[in-house]
């Protein structure tokens, strides 16, 4: 047997070892009489001139995608008498389909065309789509609700940006209609489940800092104008500093010391308009329809005291992200608009901090981590629409309370989600 030639095209997901694995079969193949070639990247099926003269393709690529070219090279190859070959995940999960739909047509084709078997969807299309499960809602705050509802009415799951709604009402609603339709929702943010907050939820657990009593919580930035092209949602209802960063660390809040109960809460605004920076638009004044700057007292459930401040009306800080305060120590816990970063730990009797090696939370992890954990759960996940809720009750009520200058108690209550044990990438991602 000679003259034949055998094409390995691997690639994807690292935890099914593409190289490793099809470089095992290397000699195998050479000993057989196949001339080998080996390929990183699959868009060696488009070319139709090797693919004919190839006479075995050994595939080990898992959970990637593949241009229309590619995969109609591939097709076109099997159908002329080229095998195809290969095991697991490698050959079986191989390519994953994705759609993209925008209220407008055109900004969805862009981003389809940089995604490699990506479709173009209206808005509507993507609802009747039978191949689409789980709807990613990235619209504006003001569109969270009504996008929702229209993934739910279809049948599909969601995974919401922040924040779930722009009222806890329009939440709520949110959440019952997906328990009637047996789908789910998840929300960002998911950062929290990274091994940043985890490695400090895990210390408060474990008793490192004793009994916790206080935490703080600071977040403040001169305005989204400064950078952003088109920053007007970012001071209409369901923005300012509170709305957008401020899930980021209440969600944390809650990870580390439990449900909130009631808030106090004051705001502030500090200009009727905002003059955007950069772009296109720069120059141009937009209106401040929300308060920019909110700081907040916060009541959990377990007798833990913490304060939250949210501002676009401040230039910087050297306040760390979050403090955690104990009988017995305090912890430094890093941005949790990040996955990961340095915690660090100053228990009584130290002579001051010390950073501690992460020991819990998702390695490695991104965006869509909540929804990750949800389907590998089965369930609602750590990054639960009621965890949402709960977080949407806080900022309501913190406002509330500001214009009404009195305490507030929360509608809501929430389960303290399970601590996430250090995960290595190659398991999640599985």
């Amino acid at each position: 047997m000679t003259g034949r030639r055998a094409l390995i095209v691997r690639g994807g997901w690292d935890g099914h070892h593409p190289v490793a694995a099809t470089d095992m079969f290397r000699p195998f193949l050479a000993g057989n009489g196949f001339e080998v070639r080996v390929e990183e990247s699959n868009e060696v099926y488009a070319d139709a001139a090797l693919m004919a003269e190839t006479d075995l393709v050994v595939q080990a690529v898992t959970m990637s995608s593949i241009s229309d070219a590619a995969l109609t090279g591939l097709r076109a190859a099997v159908e002329a008498g080229t095998g195809l070959a290969g095991w697991h995940g490698g050959i079986a999960d191989s390519y994953r389909g994705s759609s993209v739909a925008d209220l407008d047509r055109e900004r969805a084709a862009q981003v389809a065309a940089a995604v490699p078997g990506a479709r173009a969807l209206s808005v509507d299309e993507l609802m009747t789509d039978p191949e689409v499960e789980t709807v990613l809602n990235l619209t504006v705050p003001a569109a969270h609700a009504d996008i929702a509802h229209a993934a739910i009415a279809a049948g599909k799951s969601v995974h919401g940006e922040k924040p779930l709604a722009l009222h806890v009402a329009d939440g709520r609603a949110i959440l019952d209609a997906a328990s009637a339709a047996g789908v789910r929702v998840t929300s960002a943010p998911d950062t929290v489940l990274g091994t940043g907050i985890q490695t400090a939820r895990r210390l408060v657990d474990d008793g490192a800092i004793g009994r916790p009593r206080a935490a703080s919580a600071t977040w403040v930035s001169p305005g989204h104008e400064l950078w952003h092209p088109a920053p007007g949602f970012y001071y209409a209802p369901g923005g300012g500093a509170l709305f957008d960063m401020g899930p980021y660390y209440l969600t944390s809040l809650v990870h580390l010391l439990g449900p909130i109960v009631a808030v106090t809460g004051a705001a502030r605004r500090a200009r009727a308009e905002r003059t955007i920076a950069t772009g296109p638009r720069a120059g141009e004044r937009i209106e401040v329809e929300v308060d920019t700057h909110v700081s907040g007292l916060l009541e959990h459930a377990d007798g833990a005291v913490s304060t939250i401040v949210t501002s676009f009306d401040a230039v910087a800080t050297t306040s760390p992200p979050i403090e955690v305060h104990g009988d017995r120590g305090s912890l430094v816990v890093p941005d949790p608009n990040m996955f990961d970063g340095e915690v660090r730990l100053n228990e009584l009797g130290d002579d001051g901090w010390r950073a501690v090696s992460p020991s819990a939370g998702y390695e490695g992890s991104g965006r869509g981590i909540g929804l990750i954990d949800a389907v590998a759960a089965g369930g609602p996940g750590r990054a639960s629409g009621a965890l949402a809720l709960h977080v949407l009750d806080a900022m309501e009520s913190l406002l509330r309370s500001s214009a009404g200058r009195r305490r507030v108690t929360l509608e809501t209550a929430v389960e303290r989600p399970p601590l996430v044990p250090l995960t290595p990438a190659a398991q999640w991602s599985r």
